[in-house]
């Protein structure tokens, strides 16, 4: 293991300060953006006024246009990083074209000499081919801009910015409830904000994502991590925001929606300002009765409504000096989805014996964010970015108001208990870091500090009577007898009883994770060659304290005359345990009543959740065909010592992290782009992982996989793809849009799912229905679950072997004999999904107003299919079906 200790790393600290320092004199560094800047002038060095000046990214998408003023000069502002292709034509002058590279927050100034028309000296204009399609960069990403995402048919309103990295970033599986595994890990990933990071989870029911209106374009790392990013590095999202720097004239829209589930969206966008100064701001709302993706086809007890509030304000105070602050807020309030187990049919409270109504399980989360940044620019190589944030997510669940229709065990692997909780994290910190661009070097070095504050209150108290009467103690001997317990773990479970007078188990817990993280890396281009070379070094202090010094190697060669890139890198991570209900899981199981939840008389205390490492290794390659289509693909593979998951507290909503001895990821990658070509675009993106996770359980709460062999976890997926198409003959004609999603299944981790004859004796009436479970009686006549009719033993024909002749719609059983959790596990079926959009950006072709609708189609086929059964890890999910939704816009 590859740990420095606390004097080393303080040295090391000293010594990556000072350089920073030293820095200083002459550098500084932005965010995800910057400007390019420029003049033009004619043969006579005399300015050219109103010249067209466009820059271009054909796989991204982005294009922006500007006007030079009468000095003759443009200025572009907030460009991500990326190559551009930038033309510039005049009235009278041959056009001019050159390729620029946009690495840095240093701005790109460049000088533009435009030659007369007809001139008989030679002009070269680089056309767009195959060489603008491939990027040089040793690491592998996805670049996405706001012109193609508007366009593409989102499966999830409240949860737009994972829809949209699921949908687009090859390697990613889609989950349910906006969350996505990343290359094979659970919710190993990061956002960037202009700069600001967040490695906290950003899924609909851990916190509360930035709004998709806010978003101007974005990139999505999934090869080989620079060290400035490190914590989760499986998939790092750089999203750059809309700004209204140099808008002159307010610019935005209105739009309303209205869909299935009774489905309503609001809001508005808008920027303005001048020269020196500007703001964005978006604001918008949602109200749906499918908020959460719900453990039945049908959605009950599913609403749920979100409101979002963005603002980003940029000043120039000088030529050198600008402040760019961002602010942001969302609520979100939505109901916990029932199954139809939860409507407690014929169930009685245990205390009055009288009916029980449906669970009702509710929960709220409230977000704000506020991020400042300063920026000096102290020469045309060198920039200084210093900036501040500070982040909180206030997440409360609230049980049923009768907290025995929370669960009295009637339901087979339903919940025993009813708890309440009030979680708080919030993460402040300040970061500073230096850009220098000369010759072939694209330098940064930097240093973060964070500090998260975390708050975790929860009550719990068991509702099921039978709950205490089937625990045993560590000889299997009856720990509850007569009314009275008589031995561990009953002795600690009595008193939160709430069936026999108990009272809720009150926890409470409060502590602070500090972070340092210094780095210092190198962008190098020398001819064909580029390589990226880093230093990263993480110091941890949480609950347990560690560090980590980081190297990063990429190098990529540009084949020119073939259009061709190949890439090789290696990434070594400090990987940080989840943040969200981190003290439950890494405290509670010293507490024996909490202990004696999870494994009763056989509970053992585990330590808590400490830091782990991983070794990355990233080969690939990208392949232009002419100047239509580009090819990018990239093999991983990752170890990790200290493997992270999720698991759920006692079968109730509460989720916390636990820690496996080690993980073994690998997969392959691919993104296959073509530009548009006579209004036709479109993209494919391709992923296969394979995820291993390996016992024994090292941190958190009870183990949840009883094997001593490696296993297959519920992020293992042997293939899944997205393919894009958009078409629009005319900018002012209409636009359609499509996608089609295959995924070829998750992996079931639940242990009683291993066989058909498994399922029939675990599954209730309605889980039986829910997975579309059959069988074939001694006659050959075919039997299906239904929610009145559940499968039996007696209505199956039962084999020589004692097995039975059926099997499931929505899950896939291996064959007899065949299941093992590591090589041939239980997997959800196989799902193709279809969807589509069509639209109209300017419906009554207006110069300065327009009008525009839109129309989209989610599950356009209507399949009925899984996201996950049983999960140990997270439960039961259905993809969403068929739903519509229509949208009216106004733009301005």
């Amino acid at each position: 293991m590859l740990a420095i200790d606390s004097k080393s790393f303080r040295v090391t600290f000293v010594v990556v300060f000072f350089l920073i320092l030293g820095l200083g004199a002459h550098a500084q560094s932005g965010g995800s953006a910057t400007s390019i800047t420029g003049t033009v002038t004619d043969p006579s060095d005399a300015v050219v006024p109103n010249a067209t000046v466009e820059i271009h990214n054909p796989v991204s998408g982005f294009d922006r246009i500007t006007i030079t003023d009468n000095a003759g000069r443009f200025s572009i502002s907030n460009v991500p990083f990326n190559p551009y292709h930038l033309t510039v034509t005049g009235q009278g002058f041959a056009a001019y074209a050159q390729d620029v590279e946009v690495r840095s927050g240093v701005p790109l100034n460049i000088s533009v000499s435009l030659k007369v028309a007809g001139s008989s000296e030679s002009v070269t204009v680089q056309a767009e081919g195959g060489g603008d399609l491939v990027e040089n960069d040793p690491s592998f990403h996805t670049d996405v801009d706001r012109g193609l995402f508007e366009k593409v048919p989102l499966e999830s309103q409240s949860s737009s910015l994972s829809s949209l990295v699921t949908l687009t970033t090859p390697g990613v599986v889609a989950d349910s409830n906006g969350l996505y595994h990343g290359l094979g890990d659970h919710a190993d990933n990061s956002f960037s904000y202009d700069g600001q990071p967040i490695t906290d989870q950003q899924s609909k029911v851990f916190s509360n994502q930035i709004p998709q209106e806010s978003i101007q374009s974005m990139e999505v790392i999934s090869g080989q991590v620079p060290a400035e990013f490190g914590d989760k590095t499986s998939v790092i999202v750089k999203v750059t925001t809309r700004s209204g720097l140099g808008q002159t004239k307010p610019t935005g829209s209105i739009k309303t929606s209205y869909g299935s589930f009774g489905t309503v969206t609001g809001g508005f966008d808008v920027g303005f300002g001048g020269q020196k100064w500007g703001n964005f701001i978006a604001a918008s709302g949602l109200n749906t009765s499918r908020f959460l993706d719900p453990p039945e086809l049908q959605a009950i007890h599913d609403k749920g409504n979100e409101e979002n509030l963005f603002d980003r304000v940029d000043y120039q105070v000088t030529n050198a000096d600008s402040i760019h602050v961002n602010f942001g807020y969302t609520r979100s309030w939505f109901q916990t989805p029932n199954s139809y187990d939860n409507l407690n049919v014929g169930v009685t409270d245990p205390i009055t014996g009288t009916p029980l109504g449906p669970t009702d399980q509710r929960s709220q989360i409230k977000t704000y964010n506020i991020a400042p940044v300063w920026t000096h620019l102290l020469n045309t190589t060198a920039l200084l970015t210093f900036g501040g944030f500070v982040r909180h997510d206030d997440y409360n669940y609230y049980p049923s108001a009768n907290v025995f229709a929370d669960g009295t065990g009637l339901i087979p692997g339903g919940s025993s208990a009813t708890v309440n909780q009030n979680r708080t994290l919030t993460n402040a910190g300040l970061r500073s870091d230096i850009s220098y661009v000369k010759g072939i070097h694209n330098l940064k070095a930097g240093a973060t500090f964070e500090h998260t504050f975390l708050k975790e209150n929860f009550n719990f108290g068991i509702t099921d009577p039978a709950f205490l009467p089937s625990s045993v103690d560590a000889n299997g001997n009856t720990c509850f007898a007569g009314g009275i317990a008589v031995a561990s773990p009953c002795t600690f479970l009595l008193p939160i009883d709430l069936t026999r007078g108990g009272s809720f188990f009150p926890f409470r817990g409060r502590t602070d994770v500090k972070q340092i993280a210094l780095y210092v890396q190198d962008s190098i281009t020398k001819g064909a060659w580029a390589f990226n070379l880093g230093l990263r070094g993480d110091l941890y202090r949480g609950i347990v304290h560690d560090s980590q010094l980081e190297p990063r190697l990429g190098i990529s060669y540009n084949i020119k005359k073939t259009n061709s890139v190949l890439r090789a890198a290696y990434s070594r991570i400090q990987a940080t345990p989840y943040n969200e209900n981190l003290i439950l899981s890494s405290l509670g199981s010293q507490n024996p009543t909490i202990n004696a939840v999870f494994n009763g008389a056989n509970s053992q205390a585990f330590a808590p959740i400490r830091p782990g490492f991983r070794n990355q290794f990233n080969a690939g390659f990208q392949q232009a065909f002419g100047k239509f289509l580009v090819v990018d693909a990239d093999y991983f593979w990752k170890y990790t010592h200290n493997g992270y998951d999720f698991s759920i507290f006692g079968s109730t909503p509460i989720t916390f992290p636990i820690a496996w001895h080690n993980s073994k990821l690998d997969g392959v990658s691919v993104r296959v782009n073509m530009p548009e070509y006579h209004g036709l675009s479109a993209f494919v993106v391709l992923g296969h992982v394979n995820a291993r996770y390996f016992p024994p359980q090292v941190g958190g709460l009870g183990a949840t996989i009883a094997t001593g062999q490696p296993f297959r976890i519920d992020h293992d997926q042997k293939f899944q793809q997205t393919t894009h198409l958009q078409y629009q003959p005319k900018k002012t004609l209409p636009w359609v849009a499509m996608n089609w999603r295959y995924d070829s299944g998750l992996v079931a981790s639940n242990t009683n799912l291993d066989n058909f004859g498994d399922a029939l004796g675990f599954l209730d009436a309605d889980q039986q229905a829910a997975v579309g479970l059959f069988c074939f009686d001694s006659s050959g006549a075919k039997h299906t679950a239904s929610l009145n009719n559940p499968l039996t033993s007696s209505t199956c024909n039962v084999l020589a072997n004692g097995q039975t002749t059926g099997s499931a719609t929505k899950i896939v059983f291996p064959k007899l004999g065949t299941f093992n959790v590591d090589h041939n596990p239980t997997r959800i079926a196989p799902r193709h999904l279809f969807d589509a959009a069509v639209g109209d950006d300017d419906l009554f072709h207006g110069d300065r107003y327009k009008w525009s609708l839109r129309f989209t189609v989610v599950n356009l086929a209507n399949k009925t299919a899984l996201f996950n059964f049983l999960s140990t890890f997270s439960g039961t999910h259905f993809v969403a079906p068929r739903n519509y939704m229509a949208e009216l816009g106004f733009h301005f």
